[in-house]
């Protein structure tokens, strides 16, 4: 089922993580077509900053993620460069 498919795609819990906050944003927006006052209004907005920074700072960390592996490659193909002189 889903849960094997999981474990195979290493990449799951971050596109899953960014599914749950994008229904959050969902959400959120039929919140702010229903909120009556300025004080509510002014929730949503907060709401969506920290839902879409929230996003944001996933993709980054995965990015950073992705740029440390690709520096620890090229480390350990500097090392064995140097261990075969």
């Amino acid at each position: 089922g889903k849960k094997n498919f999981k474990d195979m795609d290493k990449h799951a819990p971050k596109e899953e993580m960014i599914k749950d906050l994008e229904n959050i944003l969902a959400k959120i927006n039929a919140l702010e077509v229903t909120a009556k006052d300025e004080e509510a209004k002014a929730n949503v907005k907060i709401l969506r900053k920290l839902t879409e920074g929230q996003i944001h700072s996933i993709n980054e960390f995965d990015h950073l993620k992705k740029a440390i592996d690709l520096l620890t490659m090229q480390l350990f193909e500097v090392k064995d460069k140097i261990n075969s002189k």
